[in-house]
């Protein structure tokens, strides 16, 4: 398995706008531990393309999905 980054996880998720459940639960275990300055700004823009739109996450769209059923 390859070995994924916070980083990473930022350029794969701009380049398809969307963030995976999986790649999510991959993000919650990274920040489990210490990360340095570039790692925690990646999380950061990470968080604000979010919230701009400019991602998509699954997770969020499985639970509207089952709220209006």
């Amino acid at each position: 398995m390859k070995h994924i980054d916070i980083q990473t996880i930022l350029k794969e998720s701009l380049a398809t706008g969307y963030l995976t459940i999986a790649t999510e639960n991959k993000l919650r275990s990274l920040l489990k531990h210490p990360v340095n300055a570039t790692e925690l700004q990646a999380f950061w823009q990470l968080q604000e393309a979010v919230r701009r739109g400019l991602v998509t996450q699954e997770s969020k769209q499985v639970l509207c999905s089952l709220e209006r059923n």
